[in-house]
């Protein structure tokens, strides 16, 4: 018989080499269960075919295995059964990796992400200097194509072209609302919406030098200082402009004592302080307060 033989031999040779393959395979995809440890201690160095031949044997000679008609039936099902169980530890397992694998390749995208973001932000930070910055020396901005200086009431552009350029060469469209500028032939220069409606026939252009185009356009608001030449583009902080003083004196005094107040309110404003209008408020406040102590004022905000 099979199993004598491999008794016999097993006996002869106490420490069988074991099955690396098939231990390496049981241990990796079984549970761990409450006779894991006897069970190991018994089978020792066996593989796991001659640990269960030997098993079968030992029930064959000590039990009455073998005498149950449906012993080889209920065998096979165990096996069976195992076999499953093993298929879906295996599979649960592979199942695990994949998921700690796809979490790994996650971490490691976001981690990239992460280093890029400084890089984005110091991008729109930037951007967002070259759109909202000091004004130029003209209260206005210069850009790569052209520049543009304003006062209340007035907003040139000067725009640099080739030298000997004339004017026959040049397309100056001025509208109430719209500004299009540029040479014959060439992709216009400016093509805009205006930041301000402007009083078209007030406005001029001239070629200077016979190197760049002057455009002078009159503010149809003369007391605001525009952001921008053009709806969309570039703006400076107009709490930062400064206008000519010497100017000042060549304005009526209604016009003046509202151009002082207007810069007094910037400058409140860019320190965090109270405007003109708002002080007012406040000391009418104040002098109610002192002609009426019978009142509960406690509750009243200076504001």
């Amino acid at each position: 018989m099979a199993v004598i033989s491999e008794l016999q031999s097993d006996e002869e040779n106490p420490n069988p080499k074991p099955n690396t393959k098939e231990a390496e395979a049981s241990s990796s995809s079984a549970s761990p269960g409450p006779s894991d440890e006897d069970l190991s201690r018994i089978q020792g160095s066996l593989s796991s075919i001659d640990f269960l031949d030997r098993v079968i044997d030992f029930l064959r000679r000590k039990r009455d295995l073998f005498k149950d008609e449906d012993a080889e039936r209920k065998i096979r099902g165990i096996v069976s059964a195992a076999k499953e169980n093993d298929a879906k530890v295996r599979k649960k397992k592979a199942e695990e990796e994949r998921k700690a694998a796809d979490a790994e390749r996650r971490q490691k995208a976001a981690e990239a992400q992460a280093e890029k973001k400084p890089e984005n932000g110091q991008a729109e930070s930037d951007q967002g200097k070259e759109t909202s910055g000091k004004p130029n020396s003209g209260n206005g901005m210069d850009l790569e194509n052209y520049s543009w200086t304003q006062t209340l009431s007035e907003l040139t552009v000067n725009i640099p072209v080739p030298r000997g350029t004339k004017s026959r060469f040049v397309v100056c469209e001025i509208k109430r609302s719209h500004l299009k500028v540029g040479l014959k032939g060439q992709p216009p220069i400016i093509d805009g919406e205006l930041y301000m409606p402007v009083k078209v026939d007030d406005c001029f252009w001239s070629i200077e030098d016979e190197k760049f185009i002057s455009i002078l356009l009159t503010k149809h608001n003369g007391m605001e200082w525009w952001k921008s030449l053009t709806k969309g583009g570039p703006e400076i902080d107009t709490q930062k402009v400064e206008p000519e003083n010497s100017k000042l004196s060549d304005l009526d005094s209604e016009t003046r004592q509202t151009v002082e107040k207007m810069m007094f309110d910037q400058r409140q404003k860019s320190m965090g302080l109270p405007t003109s209008d708002e002080m007012n408020k406040q000391e009418i406040l104040k002098k109610f307060m002192a002609e009426h102590p019978e009142m509960d004022f406690s509750r009243a905000k200076l504001s």
